[in-house]
């Protein structure tokens, strides 16, 4: 891998929400973001 960095992807999901983040050699946050549908929920 360039630079020598271990990229690692999580997701997260659940009824409401959807996460993604990328981390660089376990450590490091590279990009985090969530998806959510409350704002649509609580119409209901």
């Amino acid at each position: 891998m360039k630079d020598g960095k271990f990229l690692t992807l999580g997701i997260e999901t659940s009824c409401d929400e959807t996460a993604a983040s990328v981390v660089a050699d376990g450590r490091f946050v590279m990009s985090n973001v969530i998806s959510s549908q409350i704002d649509i929920h609580t119409q209901y």
